[in-house]
């Protein structure tokens, strides 16, 4: 299969379950959660779905609140797209935020560091 494919099914696939997060699901372990990439099965049958949250630590409830409406997300997918197989979702929570944040706070400190030496 074409790597564009993949590429385009799993970009179609972001904004659409984004979508649904924001105006189709009530559940509030849900509120918050903001997908970041979709990575696709080379049969476009199962998806990876990375998400990130507001800094607020539920990332468990986040996981079980998206498992939970895997079902009803693959039904809206199935109303709204038109591809011949709806894959099937996995959620996955996207630690690189975190990492980017914490490596940032240790790059200020080495930085406050250096200028307390200069001083």
């Amino acid at each position: 299969m074409p790597q564009f494919r993949k590429e385009r099914v799993s970009e179609l696939l972001k904004q659409t379950i984004s979508d649904i997060l924001t105006h189709d699901i009530k559940d509030p372990r849900t509120l918050g959660v903001t997908i970041t990439e979709v990575l696709m099965s080379s049969d476009l049958k199962s998806a990876r779905v990375f998400f990130s949250s507001l800094a607020d630590g539920e990332i468990e409830a986040h996981l079980k609140g998206l498992g939970k409406a895997e079902g009803f997300i693959r039904h809206r997918l199935r109303e709204e797209l038109d591809l011949k197989y709806i894959p099937t979702l996995t959620f996955f929570y996207d630690s690189s935020f975190d990492h980017s944040v914490k490596i940032a706070k240790i790059l200020k400190e080495i930085e406050s560091t250096a200028v307390d030496k200069n001083d």
